[in-house]
């Protein structure tokens, strides 16, 4: 497989990644939400996130996987940063199929919290960091 392959097919992994991972960010930001509102652990939002850092580690092993993913999600959290109503008019367009738990409901698009809070952009930042961290052109030679 040639390198071009590898990028072309690393750069689909993280774009197909990408749906997962804002959804699972989602959940466990609105777990851990419900804990707090209810002073109870947060034992559910823990392993969400645990999940996501799981992805993370994976795609960041994975320098094109890490951009294509990091991009938008980053993208993602600095929209709900700036303009927090057009948002959630898109993110109300990546609902997913299922809306049993840990889906959000009907009454919320899915990123409400998870944008509000930054962890979109906390994740996807991680995501390009890693990436731009393991290209071969960011090391410097002596």
């Amino acid at each position: 497989m040639t390198s071009e392959t590898r990028r072309v097919v690393g750069a689909a992994a993280g774009l197909a990644v990408f749906p997962l991972v804002y959804h699972l960010t989602e959940a466990g930001a609105r777990a851990l939400r419900q804990a707090y509102a209810s002073f109870g652990p947060a034992w559910a939002g823990a392993l969400w996130l645990a999940a996501v850092a799981v992805l993370v580690a994976v795609l960041g092993a994975w320098p094109a996987a890490a951009l294509a993913c990091g991009l938008p999600l980053t993208a993602a959290g600095l929209l709900f940063a700036l303009d927090a109503d057009t948002a959630l008019g898109l993110a109300d367009a990546l609902r997913p199929v299922s809306a049993r738990p840990p889906w959000p409901e009907a009454g919320e698009p899915p990123g409400a919290v998870a944008g509000a809070t930054g962890l979109y952009v906390l994740v996807g930042a991680l995501l390009l960091l890693s990436a731009v961290r393991r290209h071969p052109r960011a090391t410097r030679r002596r």
